[in-house]
């Protein structure tokens, strides 16, 4: 039942984090004269004392001792017998809900700063080379061309929107639990806002942010499914880039070369380069939806308030951190060494019918109705496929016989560069738009 119902082989890691609480906690208690300076300050020489332990690898862990919490206040009390004290006005459950939203603090700012850097490896590959054309995709089909920036701002928003899931997280963290006690709070005085004060659980005035309800503060775990939600999310994210990238690298594509630290060969075939960072990047987007499943499952049907079952609400978020982090520096590592094959890109943007939608807008313009205009070029997409001709290649006479709102000057619809230029609005692919998305980003990353 010991090994059963351990927790410490993975809540050590929250050891930083309560020590800081304990200090806290023992300095509040200092504050409303439930123990004496002295005492608190021998408190906090023993915890400071065990931080170095457990920083240096010296410190003694036990299984019996069940958690990252009594194998912290035994220690101590062993070392200073005030530290009996120290555990007043105090449950575990108060306790680990400190604990846990000043490691969902640290953790949010720790990933933010990995997918910054993923995002930063973007936007120096857009720089360098977002000017070559490729053509984007529907239903892995060609269907418009577009700047290589545009598409990698794309990849850059969804990123952007994971940094900002993680901040709000931080953000929901941001509120001190300690004083809930096992439940019903304590009939001892306390100062909560000052406990909060000291462990910066304050508002951007510096105004502190207390829990509001005892219950709840012990039941809670919102936090953990919101972290792993936005690690999840992330994971998705990943896994869709990789999977852009793994097509792009592949013989039928090769618009790029992926770097040779981020692939390996084959262990048969000496021609093999495979792009395992990439493909791995896809299959940990599974791992972080099943942390996610896990600790929705586990939470749906808790009464109030502290059941044990929520001790397994640490092994998923700690994956899940883990494996964002990770998943980051490789996707940003992954992005900083890839080649662009402008040739191949080159190649594939020149299929005219690329340019088809274009053909229909230049019919709208000429005060065609777009549903006819819609079918107009498909006649001549039609009439392009029976003679076997690209699609601006056409007799003009042929291409005029299929509508009569066609021009002359039909045909000057294919031209790249006219097609780019007139993508002017916000959000487009347009090279005014990519100076504008370019400089944008170059600001937002630069802060």
């Amino acid at each position: 039942m010991q090994t059963f119902s351990e927790s410490v082989s993975f809540d050590k890691r929250l050891a930083p984090f309560d020590i800081a609480g304990s200090k806290a906690h023992s300095a509040m208690l200092a504050h409303v004269g439930l123990i004496t300076a002295k005492e608190r300050d021998a408190i906090h020489a023993g915890l400071d004392a065990i931080l170095a332990d457990v920083n240096a690898g010296k410190f003694a862990w036990s299984l019996q001792l069940e958690d990252v919490h009594m194998n912290i206040e035994q220690a101590l009390t062993q070392r200073v017998p005030a530290a009996a004290k120290l555990h007043t006005a105090r449950s575990r459950n108060d306790q680990v809900a400190t604990d846990m939203r000043l490691w969902f603090k640290w953790a949010c700012g720790e990933a933010q700063l990995r997918i910054r850097a993923a995002q930063r490896a973007l936007l120096a590959l857009a720089v360098r080379d977002g000017g070559v054309l490729i053509p984007g995709y529907t239903h892995l089909q060609r269907a418009q061309p577009v700047f290589l920036a545009h598409h990698l701002f794309a990849w850059m928003e969804m990123l952007d929107r994971d940094y900002s899931r993680f901040v709000s997280v931080a953000n929901h963290a941001n509120w001190c639990p300690l004083g809930a006690g096992a439940i019903a709070g304590t009939t001892l005085r306390i100062d909560r806002e000052f406990t909060a004060v000291q462990l910066g659980f304050v508002d951007e005035k510096g105004r502190p942010r207390v829990t509001q309800n005892s219950m709840d503060t012990v039941a809670d775990r919102d936090l953990f499914l919101e972290f792993a939600a936005a690690g999840a999310i992330f994971g998705i994210h990943a896994s869709r880039i990789a999977e852009d990238l793994i097509l792009w690298s592949s013989a039928e594509f090769k618009f790029i070369e992926l770097p040779d630290a981020f692939c390996t060969g084959s262990s048969l075939m000496p021609q093999k380069k495979n792009p395992d960072s990439c493909e791995l990047l896809r299959g940990k987007s599974g791992r972080l939806v099943g942390n996610l499943s896990a600790l929705l499952t586990m939470v749906k049907g808790l009464p109030l308030t502290y059941n044990r079952d929520l001790q397994e609400d640490k092994p998923p978020v700690f994956d899940t951190f883990d494996t964002v982090s990770i998943s980051a520096e490789v996707l940003a590592g992954t992005l900083a060494g890839i080649t662009i094959n402008p040739a191949k890109c080159a190649a594939a943007v020149s299929d005219p019918a690329l340019l088809a939608t274009d053909l229909a807008d230049y019919l709208v313009e000429r005060g065609v109705p777009f549903r006819e205009a819609h079918h107009a070029v498909g006649a001549v997409v039609k009439l392009a496929e029976v003679q076997g001709k690209p699609l601006n290649q056409l007799a003009t006479a042929d291409v005029k016989k299929c509508h009569a709102g066609y021009g002359d000057d039909w045909a000057t619809v294919f031209d790249l560069k006219r097609a780019m230029a007139k993508r002017r609005g916000t959000g487009m692919p347009g090279p005014a738009q990519i100076k504008k998305q370019t400089a944008r980003w170059t600001k937002l990353l630069a802060e």
